[in-house]
């Protein structure tokens, strides 16, 4: 069997991530981290502060940042979008985003929030980055933008959002779900309010793991309350980062098996996942060019991860990955990927897409053998 749907979430993860959980769970060392001064409660609070650690190195943030550990980059987005917008505020976002960006904003118009699209390209799926000085107002208060398609798996280019959010005095909030892991991110020069990140993608962390990396004096509302372990007797959640997003307790085990998976990252560095994910790409967008009736989506001219979206013909997406999971066993991700807008603007809101998704142990022959399936489905009348 072959897996292509490391997007959604990475299956093959560092032997050293799954022994990590285990070790974590037999020491019966770890107890509740900030519920107690006790050796067991102190224990799981070291670990969690050293993964938090290495999470700021991995981002090359500086100590004017704080990270905060939620279950997945959706419950993050969430509790961001919700905790620093507010009724008259107006915003911007893309056309690139997931569901877990857009169905917040569609909820929080309803409460006064106003919200502009950055449009993408019919062809490329590149964004129209001159639309934002088009739709900036006096109280645009922040942008929030994917770090790369997780449709088209194209990268953003967040230098030049980053100046243009710094040039008008905006806050900038960034989901790295596609990228944490598989593509550089610095926020060394303050100018990011907030990353948005998952574990159980390209940091090969568990399901049920991810987080925030804030600066510390971005003003939030609590989305989530309940138990801090410090302020008992106040009737609201603590404003002050990490407790405003913290309520209740972590997933220590998991918390830590991420941070297996992130210190391998930093011990390897990043060099070598992305060159390994350029030889992948340049197997399959060569071979997939040359087959008739295929369209590939995306720029394949500017940086990307390895996420990649076509169609055969006008054949339904949905019909097409059945049939490469029952005729050749290769597990791919058919529909709209949770990316409706995106669709819309590659005009295949109907269609659908196939996405392969390849991870750091996706391997030339694999990305051969997809290849060779898609030519052979390709040649066939119907399928």
């Amino acid at each position: 069997m072959y897996y292509f749907d490391n997007a959604a979430t990475t299956v093959q993860k560092p032997p050293t991530v799954a022994q990590t959980i285990y070790d974590a769970l037999q020491s019966g060392m770890l107890g509740n981290p900030s519920r107690g001064t006790h050796r067991y409660a102190m224990e799981a609070y070291r670990q969690v502060e050293t993964v938090k650690e290495d999470i700021k190195k991995l981002f090359h943030a500086s100590d004017d940042y704080e990270v905060a550990f939620t279950y997945n980059s959706t419950v993050a987005l969430n509790m961001v979008l919700k905790g620093v917008l507010h009724a008259g505020d107006h915003v911007l976002t893309t056309t690139w985003e997931h569901n877990a960006v857009l169905r917040p904003l569609y909820q929080l118009e309803k409460q006064g929030i106003m919200v502009d699209y950055i449009s993408s390209d019919r062809l490329t799926g590149q964004l129209h980055y001159d639309e934002l000085e088009k739709k900036v107002r006096p109280n645009t208060t922040y942008l929030i933008c994917n770090h790369a398609s997780n449709v088209t798996g194209n990268v953003l280019d967040l230098s030049y959002i980053k100046r243009f959010c710094k040039s008008h005095h905006m806050g900038l909030i960034v989901d790295v779900s596609q990228t944490a892991g598989a593509y550089p991110i610095d926020v060394s020069d303050g100018i990011v309010t907030a990353l948005c990140f998952t574990g159980h993608k390209s940091l090969y962390g568990p399901g049920g793991t991810g987080g925030i990396c804030i600066k510390k004096d971005t003003p939030v509302v609590p989305f989530i309350t309940g138990g801090d372990g410090v302020h008992s007797f106040d009737k609201e959640q603590p404003c002050q980062i990490p407790d405003v997003f913290e309520a209740g307790t972590m997933n220590v085990a998991g918390i830590m098996g991420l941070g297996a998976g992130i210190r391998l990252i930093l011990q390897e560095g990043l060099a070598q996942r992305m060159k390994h994910q350029q030889e992948i790409g340049d197997i399959f967008v060569s071979g997939v060019r040359r087959i008739p009736k295929i369209t590939l989506y995306g720029d394949f001219a500017k940086p990307r991860v390895g996420v990649y979206a076509l169609n055969i013909g006008t054949a339904d997406a949905s019909v097409v990955s059945d049939a490469l999971w029952t005729t050749y066993g290769m597990a791919v991700r058919a529909g709209f990927h949770c990316a409706p807008l995106m669709h819309t603007a590659l005009h295949t809101e109907t269609q659908g897409a196939i996405r392969f998704s390849f991870s750091y142990f996706t391997t030339k022959e694999e990305a051969a053998a997809a290849v060779q399936a898609l030519r052979e489905l390709a040649q066939l009348a119907e399928i």
